[in-house]
């Protein structure tokens, strides 16, 4: 079985080793990115299966960071999950116009975590 490699990006440190703690429970590979900037990095460089992203984060946000994703070639497809402490339908409705998969409130319990990642992997 090949080992899917996660790239998640949020502005927090704590909440990225929290989720990457979780993702690695699933024997998933993750590359962390602390903003979009940083993301479009891996994006570029790394073969990504599944895109986890903050939604609000300093400079790229991740509404501008979903575009930007589905912009180039490789990524135009990869699945997008929005994982945020928000979840108006504006905002829920903002982030599947930019080309989210689907959207996720934090915090998320591990298992839960792992059972959408598998899902949306699955698919």
């Amino acid at each position: 079985m090949t080992t899917r490699t996660i790239l998640v990006v949020d502005d927090s440190a704590v909440m990225r080793k929290l989720i990457a703690a979780a993702l690695a429970e699933g024997d998933y590979q993750v590359l962390l990115a602390a903003d979009g900037t940083a993301a479009m990095l891996h994006a570029r460089t790394a073969a990504v299966d599944l895109v986890l992203t903050d939604w609000n984060m300093p400079a790229m946000g991740g509404h501008q960071l979903i575009r930007a994703l589905r912009q180039l070639e490789n990524h135009a497809e990869t699945p997008i999950l929005v994982l945020t402490t928000e979840a108006s339908d504006a905002e829920k409705s903002d982030a599947r116009a930019a080309g989210a998969s689907g959207w996720l409130r934090k915090p998320i319990e591990p298992a839960t975590l792992l059972e959408v990642v598998a899902s949306m992997l699955a698919e």
